[in-house]
């Protein structure tokens, strides 16, 4: 692509769309993307289609992101009249540029066709090798001028003052304000991602008899069974905060020294925020998905010879063998030397 021709677009793209339903790690590793166009294009609009209500949120406070539309597949948008409506919506908007990183789908090129004529770019996952995600997202800009391998791969997730407050609140109202803490977070996507819950509910006790720190509980509403049944097989107390918002989660764990976790969309909250993580990790490589920043420790047993093996159809005999490898002292021992030193660097991604 010429130089000319590469000004030329820059000059023109005011309005700008991005096509990434997904989860929360997924569209949270699109804002390097996002701050990427707008240091190329600041005086562009840029408007997100998510799938959910929820990953919407993840763009509340982000001063980048002018619009997000959820693209509500299975309810608003199911019907033919419904995605008519949201396909009129785009229209309106005259994008210039769109971003489609749902070129398998169907539907999420009928909704790009909205903003035709425009400039189009596609995004290929990278094929052959691993990369991180976040290198992989930003690889399109190529294509439009922009050194994506200069680019930060830094996320960027603003909870708002009303989260702040919850986040003191609960401290407050639990007995935990000025006081050390680590979170959990125990659930994920596969159960073929989770450690075993007896391992989190015998590192919680160790956590609080050796380093006299409190435990939180995380998880979704629909996590609240599994957060119990840890605090129910610990010994010792711990505090359950499950089912808040992804904004006052977000909160929360600014608040927290550490947090353990699976391989899930709260391990790039916590990055997001400043909060260093202990990341479980198992089928899926750490390469392609693991926490973004400094200061992180991933725990992995890559000497099993089928780990990782990016599947989420675990074929080992010993099901989620990968996960059963990490011990609660290889987690106990990484909690202790990052609350001891807080310039501990994690493993490079």
């Amino acid at each position: 692509m010429s130089s000319s021709v590469v000004k030329k677009m820059a000059a023109e793209f005011k309005s700008i769309l991005i096509i990434k339903p997904g989860a929360i790690g997924d569209v949270l590793h699109m804002t390097p993307v996002v701050r990427a166009l707008k240091d190329r294009y600041p005086e562009s609009r840029i408007s997100f289609i998510v799938s959910s209500p929820v990953t919407a949120s993840l763009f509340s406070g982000n001063p980048l992101v002018d619009e997000v539309i959820v693209f509500d597949k299975k309810g608003a948008h199911k019907s033919l009249s419904g995605f008519l409506s949201l396909w009129r919506q785009l229209r309106s908007r005259r994008f210039d540029l769109v971003l489609n990183y749902q070129r398998s789908n169907i539907k999420g090129w009928l909704l790009a066709s909205a903003a035709f004529p425009s400039t189009v770019v596609v995004y290929h996952k990278t094929r052959g090798t691993v990369v991180h995600a976040i290198a992989d997202h930003l690889s399109p800009l190529m294509k439009i001028g922009i050194d994506a391998q200069r680019a930060s791969h830094r996320l960027d997730f603003f909870p708002s003052g009303k989260d702040s407050e919850f986040a003191d609140d609960f401290l407050a109202a639990e007995g935990l304000a000025g006081k050390p803490l680590i979170a959990f977070n125990p659930g994920t996507s596969h159960a073929c991602k989770c450690w075993p819950i007896e391992r989190f509910a015998e590192l919680g006790d160790r956590l609080v008899d050796e380093l006299g720190v409190e435990i939180l509980i995380l998880g979704s509403r629909d996590e609240k069974k599994l957060a119990d049944e840890i605090r129910n097989r610990m010994t010792r107390s711990s505090h359950d905060l499950t089912g808040c918002s992804l904004g006052e989660l977000g909160a929360v764990l600014q608040r927290v020294q550490l947090l353990v976790t699976g391989d899930t969309g709260p391990m790039h909250i916590a990055a997001a925020v400043g909060t260093r993580v202990v990341a479980l990790y198992g089928p899926i490589s750490p390469v392609r998905s693991g926490p973004v920043g400094e200061g992180h420790r991933i725990l992995i047993h890559e000497e099993l010879e089928c780990c990782p093996c990016n599947s989420f159809d675990c074929k080992n005999p010993a099901f989620r063998e990968c996960m059963e490898m990490i011990s609660v002292q290889e987690a106990f021992d990484a909690c202790a030397e990052m609350s001891q030193n807080s310039s501990v660097q994690g493993r490079a991604v």
